[in-house]
């Protein structure tokens, strides 16, 4: 699996140039790295000037298709000579290195880019290409002068040990660097002086072992200070993991060392169990997230399986999209409705949960419910007359749904059907956020890493690591296949029919699309 390059920021596309020209535009939201090729992908804020080169190459070939304009984009990502031209650069020590010495093609091109979209119609504009992660022929930093740091930010996920040890061990066996610094208790620990050095031997088996080896925290971010702490320690390489609200402290990070014109590369991987970074097309730690939630969903259908009218539900991470829960589902079979932030659901009358649940009792004595705990915000605050707060990372803070659900099934059925069910919670929300990562995770993790370094030590600097780039905030589509893969597989009704909070978040072509649907079992 190869990566690509790109900024920490984006917003829209504008429409390509007509001519081979690095142009420089502004107001970009969020990248990462892109690929089945990875690529690199700018870490520029929203608000900040964004690095973009556009090419719209023509091939000077006649016939069918190119033109003056065929609609090629490179996605450009920013590099320590934009600021520092005069920076002199280096052959890359991976020529002399033996596990490379059998690869047939050790660098990336110049020229090897990675598209943004795979599918494509013929003769559409070829589209955004980002630049393809990997070594290159050059460097411009001296392995024994480097000073590299890690740090990580914010909630735990699988994986984040695999990125760290492979980020040293990275470092110190490909390109001999051996100063290496870890940043301890998230951002703040830049300039509260927790600091621990790295070598492969003191990470050498952290991969083995849930959370973070560098301590994390929520928080604490002051541009100001950090950089000042990296300028003062003689930081020139900051690896930064975390989510979108990390990704975005890095974003400013980068630019306040483009400002003083140090020669520091910023480089971010991006971490989120929920799969839901809008930048990039799969985080690390969600393969494993999705594995352990199917413990949970099979413990709740074996009690629930083993009493009278037995209801279990099961609440999974997912703030503010489903992912975990909808493949979650999909992979364990045993779940007969899943409830995520994307679909809003509603209780009572026709087409309701209630109504689906009494049906599924009668069928088959139980039901099991996966619920992404972003669901049914709205009918929670509601209910409990809450006001909106937030954590310390900037985060909606939730209200607790699968306590609020289950009594309001437990209150529905003995009260008004008059009919006792036997009601079984479970919330294994830590539990899964704490474990190591599995064997595709730790691949995927090595990959992210390493991408990572090959990036910083090729002077670019101010990007993210990711699979796929994506131009908006990652939630699931309802009108999409893996949705209605769920849907045929638990035979849940849409709950769009008779919804007014759906009415008021899908668009009436698509309501009207998924109530006409026959779903049937699989």
């Amino acid at each position: 699996m190869d990566l690509s390059l790109s900024s920490f920021a984006r917003s829209s596309i504008p429409p390509p140039l007509k001519s081979c020209n690095l142009t420089s535009l502004s107001n970009f939201p969020n990248y990462s790295f892109k690929s089945r090729n990875f690529s690199l992908t700018p870490l520029i804020s929203r608000q900040n000037r964004r690095i973009r080169a556009q090419y719209s190459c023509n091939s000077g070939s006649g016939g069918g298709g190119g033109g003056d304009d065929d609609g090629f984009v490179v996605d450009e990502v920013p590099h320590l000579t934009n600021f520092l031209p005069d920076l002199p650069s280096y052959p890359n020590p991976l020529q002399q290195n033996l596990a490379y010495t059998i690869v047939k093609k050790n660098f990336v091109s110049p020229e090897d880019v990675v598209a943004q979209k795979i599918v494509v119609q013929k003769g559409s504009p070829r589209g955004v290409h980002f630049r393809r992660a990997g070594p290159r022929e050059k460097v411009y930093f001296k392995s024994e002068e480097v000073r590299a740091c890690i740090v990580t930010c914010g909630g735990l996920c699988p994986g984040i040990n695999t990125v760290i040890r492979e980020i040293v061990c990275g470092l110190n066996y490909m390109y001999g660097v051996h100063d290496i610094l870890g940043i301890e208790g998230g951002y703040r620990g830049f300039y509260s002086k927790n600091t621990i050095q790295l070598t492969p031997k003191v990470v050498n088996d952290i991969h083995k072992r849930g959370g973070t080896f560098l301590r994390t925290s929520r928080g604490g971010h002051d541009t100001d200070k950090i950089v000042d702490n990296i300028q003062d320690r003689g930081i020139n390489q900051v690896y930064i993991i975390g989510g979108d609200g990390t990704q975005k402290g890095a974003a400013l990070i980068y630019k306040e060392v483009e400002k003083r014109g140090l020669q520091v590369a910023v480089a971010g991987i991006p971490k989120t169990i929920d799969n839901d970074i809008a930048v990039i097309d799969k985080s690390f730690g969600f393969d494993t997230a999705v594995e352990e939630a199917q413990r949970a969903i099979n413990a709740a259908h074996v009690e629930v399986e083993s009493v009278e009218n037995g209801v279990g539900i099961v609440k999974l991470m997912g703030r503010y999209s489903g992912f975990i829960a909808m493949f979650a589902t999909l992979a364990s079979r045993d779940v007969d409705c899943c409830l995520i932030p994307e679909s809003p659901f509603y209780l009572e009358g026709q087409g309701g949960l209630f109504e689906f649940i009494e049906q599924r009792l009668k069928e088959n004595g139980h039901v099991v419910i996966v619920l992404a705990e972003g669901a049914g915000q709205e009918y929670v605050a509601q209910s409990m007359h809450a006001v909106s707060e937030k954590d310390a990372s900037g985060n909606r803070l939730l209200l607790d749904v699968g306590l609020w659900l289950s009594q309001k099934i437990k209150d529905h059925f003995t009260k008004v059907q008059k009919m006792a069910v036997n009601m079984k919670y479970i919330d294994p929300t830590y539990m899964i956020r704490a474990i190591p990562s599995n064997a595709s995770d730790n691949i995927y993790c090595t990959l992210l890493a390493h991408s990572a370094v090959h990036g910083a030590m090729a002077g670019y600097t101010g990007f993210t690591i990711g699979p796929r780039v994506t131009e908006t905030t990652k939630t699931i589509k309802l009108t999409d296949r893996m949705w209605a893969r769920l849907l045929s597989s638990t035979n849940q009704p849409s709950f769009l029919k008779g919804s007014p909070v759906m009415q008021e978040r899908v668009d009436k072509e698509t309501i009207e699309m998924i109530d006409n649907m026959k779903i049937t079992s699989i």
